[in-house]
């Protein structure tokens, strides 16, 4: 099985829009968005509306959850009070412009997804989809993390492949879970951003799960993640940033990708 996942695309239309192209290209079985559908940009409601008109199933990202309760926070870790300047005008004019019906699609995204795979008589295979982490949606898990912390964090979920997004920097690592437990690897996936990338790279990303017959929790290389990066109109989602009452620095951050 061939799954897409992708998250983060941040009111991002013409990113969204080169994404789900790239995606239908590859012929996937499944696709999942991972949230944060809204902020930094000025198409909330029509990216709300082509996930919707798609029938993708979604979770709620921390700035879902905060728009959705019409909240003036998003749950976001500013580390300047410049950040946080602008981060209250990104919310704010978001609040203004997301309409009804998408603020109430908004409020009702579930928390987490979770698939479960019977690949054999013996073991099962778990896939559990979130934002942050299954702790906290805003929670950051950095592929810098503490081995035993991320360990942890998937024990507590039951989760032999863990997606997530928020920190829009992807990778994928692979965990042995302990000699207790056997061969057992767990594998901790970040999906990147579709539409605000912080990685150095202005593309957006999404990823290409691959899940076969004989995929194993003691097999650690039989479950592929490819990372696939996508051209767009970068300059078209930066200009329309300018024409916003949103800051000029999310232009930059767009065209720069961090």
């Amino acid at each position: 099985m061939k799954i897409a996942l992708f998250s983060d695309i941040h009111a991002n239309l013409p990113a969204l829009e080169a994404c789900l192209k790239s995606i239908e290209e590859q012929k996937t079985d499944a696709v999942y968005c991972l949230g944060d559908l809204v902020g930094y940009n000025i198409w909330p409601n029509e990216v709300v509306n082509e996930i919707r008109r798609r029938g993708i199933p979604t979770i709620a990202g921390n700035y879902d959850q905060g728009i959705g309760l019409m909240s003036d926070e998003c749950g976001c870790a500013y580390k300047t009070d410049s950040e946080k300047d602008m981060g209250k005008i990104s919310i704010s004019y978001t609040n203004s412009i997301v309409k009804p019906d998408e603020r109430r699609y908004l409020r009702t995204l579930p928390a987490h997804i979770r698939v479960e795979f019977k690949l054999n008589e013996h073991e099962r295979l778990n896939l559990v989809l979130v934002h942050g982490s299954p702790r906290k949606i805003n929670e950051y898990l950095f592929e810098d993390r503490d081995e035993k912390s991320l360990l942890r964090i998937m024990e507590g979920a039951d989760a032999d492949i863990m997606c997530f997004g928020h920190t829009h920097k992807p990778y994928h690592r692979i965990l042995p879970a302990g000699r207790d437990q056997g061969d057992h690897f767990r594998h901790a996936i970040n999906t990147g951003s579709v539409g605000k990338p912080k990685d150095g790279d202005p593309r957006g990303c999404y990823v290409l799960l691959t899940i076969n017959a004989d995929s194993s929790i003691g097999a650690k290389d039989s479950v592929q993640a490819e990372f696939v990066r996508v051209e767009y109109d970068v300059e078209k989602a930066a200009r329309a940033i300018e024409e916003s009452p949103l800051p000029n620095e999310y232009a930059d951050m767009l065209r720069k990708g961090y």
